[in-house]
């Protein structure tokens, strides 16, 4: 089990920033805005799941996970609301999400599948979300360049994400979930996930008038491919989760944890909600 804490984020987000808030590098900005839009619907469907998870557990082993479902419930919240407002900036500068109406539609079909699946997809996307959580954190260049709320808010989020790692996977293998299936899920997870947010970064850079220029495809060749890019440095983050023994708990956590240590005003502890 693992404790979390429900945090309110000390933040400005009525203040409109640029479309290129990452250092003014377009290929980064757009990836992250991509990201962004797809967290509302996706940080929902989590909430979902977990929910309807932990209600199809034993009385016993429901009220074990209790608290931590609550926390966890809390902190998807606060996410999905604090990036909700992120995306109304993106779409008053033009930025249109398409991929929340696409993900949507897949998690609204996922509604009719055992719980146990929904809770095993939100373990995988979980994990997708902690490994690039941790290297964001480890990579502290990525937002060289950023005004200091913005990277305030994609730090704290990353950091929490790193926190709860381990809470979906925990309820899925209470559920009594699989290996086989858990990685069956796992990969399906991780090809819709590549797809759906290329194929947003690739709408967002249309919209800013930054697809075609050589610049950008330089950025994103170093952000993925470079000595430790996001793609070419996290393959053996990605493979861990295939292993039989696998638990997220062995798989980092100590970055996120330092940065909510190091950073006690940026937030405020409340208490996890229902």
């Amino acid at each position: 089990m693992t404790d979390l804490t429900v945090r309110r984020l000390s933040i400005d987000l009525d203040t409109p920033f640029p479309v290129r808030w990452a250092g003014g590098d377009a290929f980064r900005s757009a990836l992250f805005n991509a990201l962004s839009m797809s967290f509302p619907v996706g940080e929902q469907f989590f909430i979902d799941s977990v929910r309807a998870g932990a209600a199809a557990l034993p009385p016993a082993e429901r009220e074990r996970f209790g608290t931590e479902i609550r926390a966890f419930v809390g902190q998807e919240a606060t996410h999905r609301h604090l990036h909700a407002r992120f995306n109304a900036i993106l779409a008053a500068h033009g930025q249109v999400n398409t991929v929340e109406a696409r993900a949507g539609r897949r998690m609204a079909a996922a509604e009719r599948l055992d719980v146990r699946n929904r809770v095993a997809a939100t373990a995988a996307t979980e994990h997708l979300t902690a490994v690039f959580a941790e290297w964001t954190l480890r990579h502290h260049e990525v937002f060289d360049g950023v005004e200091p709320r913005l990277r305030r808010l994609w730090e704290w989020h990353a950091a929490e994400e790193s926190e709860h790692r381990s809470t979906a996977f925990d309820l899925y293998v209470a559920l009594g979930g699989d290996h086989r299936w858990r990685v069956r899920i796992f990969r399906f997870v991780t090809m819709t996930f590549v797809v759906d947010i290329g194929r947003q970064t690739l709408r967002n850079l249309w919209d800013d008038g930054a697809l075609f220029r050589p610049s950008t495809w330089a950025s994103a060749a170093r952000f993925l491919f470079g000595r430790d890019g996001f793609a070419r440095g996290n393959v053996r983050a990605w493979r861990a989760y295939l292993l039989p023994d696998f638990h997220p708990s062995k798989h980092g956590g100590e970055l996120g944890a330092r940065w909510l240590a190091e950073h006690p005003d940026a937030f405020t502890a409340v208490g996890a909600r229902a």
